[in-house]
């Protein structure tokens, strides 16, 4: 389509070349993603381009090969009018499946590790799916494995399609024919490289495919969670006990049917904390808002990139919206809790503390605040108990208990007894404890049902629960 451009009221030059005229249908607007230059980042003798799937209208590259396979099953005459679809996923190609498939009147199930974001389980039942969670800390083989639940889910439901993303050709078939096809385009047929994760593998090996009849030159760069066993059997040839990785979407421990890992020409183990920083930097530095797996695949890229001796175009992708992510990657309290952060650590109890006064992360309440107050502060940032502070001053702390002593009772004067102060249910009387005492001093305040308040001498620093020390004891378990 030609470039129209018009003068804006204020003068200003503005281009229309990005619009279009009505479309038939939302699906009509999987692929032809744009492709963005990314300039601020240190690229060596390399020019970086990163392909934002998430603009598909599911949020995620995986709407291409939801449309793809349920296209194909059509076809084939395993889908009929009003069949139910079943696949085991991480969350996004079940959007895409659900997305696709929903409005033509599909049922559909899906069977989801329960390390997801929430984002995308919610927004999964939005959609209208049914969402099977499941465990994720079991392999291939466990009955609780999602991929086995979704299997055998399928097989006892008459009618049903197992999409199986894994092991479809329809997968692959998606990416060489057309998110391979469009790079190639985008980028006038000139790329060296192009930097994957493999999840189900479809990707890696439709865009391998693709380039290796259209462009011998370009090689394909895989980028995996450290954990997973696939860099280590490209590197090495052997097949490695799988670790655990906290980066959704992509990284196995197994590998799938769809992987052809003879495509790769190089493959980097990315570990958590540096796909979680760089997802960061990207919407910092360039104004993408991408997934976990996308950090991944653009530290790899920078790797790869700063390695060159010549200079060299690369390609990588956001696989998916950082909006499903939010209460994640994007979430300090979250980074912190699973340790991968750049918080200082002391060696003392201020290293368990989540939410720091010193910060601004500490959730409070005042002391004239109503109890329905103190209320909806817990449900919103999911913690059982709030310090009440007056004027900075830590003068008592509130639980659930204390709220639900007060306001249980007839239901005659219930809302008034919800809208009493904080300060008639609080408790005033307070144990503390020094920010430069050890673990060790927390385990009496647990014995007496109590949550441990850490003071620097007379500053407040925060609370310890019982979470918090657990969730610490396992970090230094790893």
């Amino acid at each position: 389509m030609s470039v129209h451009r018009k003068v804006a009221p204020d003068g200003a030059e503005s281009t229309l070349s990005r619009l279009r005229p009505p479309y038939a249908s939302v699906l009509d607007l999987i692929g032809q993603t744009p492709v963005v230059e990314l300039t601020k980042f240190d690229t060596g003798k390399c020019r970086l381009f990163i392909k934002l799937e998430s603009q598909n209208p599911g949020g995620s590259i995986k709407d291409r090969i939801a449309l793809s396979m349920i296209a194909a099953a059509e076809k084939a005459g395993q889908l009929k009018p009003g069949g139910t679809i079943v696949e085991a996923t991480a969350g996004n190609t079940g959007l895409g499946l659900a997305q696709v498939g929903i409005p033509k009147g599909y049922r559909i199930i899906l069977v989801v590790p329960d390390k997801m974001s929430r984002e995308k389980i919610q927004h999964l039942r939005a959609l209208g799916a049914e969402v099977h969670m499941t465990r994720s800390d079991v392999g291939k083989g466990h009955p609780e494995y999602y991929q086995d639940m979704a299997e055998k889910i399928a097989a006892e439901l008459p009618g049903a399609f197992y999409a199986n993303q894994f092991a479809n050709p329809a997968n692959p078939l998606a990416h060489e024919t057309t998110t391979g096809p469009e790079i190639f385009t985008q980028l006038d047929g000139d790329v060296d490289a192009i930097v994957v994760g493999v999840g189900s593998g479809g990707t890696l090996t439709g865009l391998g495919r693709y380039f290796a009849k259209h462009s011998p030159k370009t090689e394909m760069v895989l980028a995996d969670p450290v954990g997973s066993v696939l860099a280590p059997l490209i590197k090495t040839g052997k097949m490695e006990e799988a670790g655990s990785w906290t980066v959704e979407g992509i990284g196995e421990d197994f590998v799938p049917p769809n992987a052809d890992l003879s495509l790769v020409k190089k493959a980097y183990s990315i570990p958590d904390k540096q796909s979680m920083l760089a997802v960061r930097d990207l919407l910092s530095k360039e104004g993408i808002l991408a997934g976990s797996s996308s950090g991944t695949l653009l530290s790899a890229a920078l790797r790869y990139c700063r390695e060159q001796t010549s200079p060299k175009r690369v390609v990588t992708l956001v696989c998916d919206s950082g909006n499903k992510y939010l209460s994640k990657v994007f979430d300090d309290i979250w980074l912190a809790e699973q340790g991968l952060d750049e918080h200082e650590q002391h060696g003392d109890l201020r290293d368990l503390v989540m939410r720091s006064h010193r910060t601004g992360d500490t959730v409070w309440v005042g002391p004239d605040e109503s109890l329905l107050n103190a209320y909806g502060r817990m449900r919103r940032s999911d913690v059982s108990q709030l310090p009440v502070l007056d004027e900075g001053k830590l003068v008592g702390i509130i639980d659930e208990s204390d709220i639900l002593a007060k306001v249980e009772g007839p239901y005659d004067g219930r809302w008034d007894r919800f809208n009493a102060p904080v300060r008639t249910a609080m408790t005033a009387t307070l144990h503390t404890l020094q920010a430069s005492q050890t673990l060790d001093a927390l385990l009496p305040v647990f014995d007496r049902n109590e949550v441990a308040i850490v003071f620097d001498g007379e500053e407040f620093i925060g609370l310890i629960t019982r979470i918090d020390l657990i969730n610490h004891l396992r970090r230094r378990a790893k």
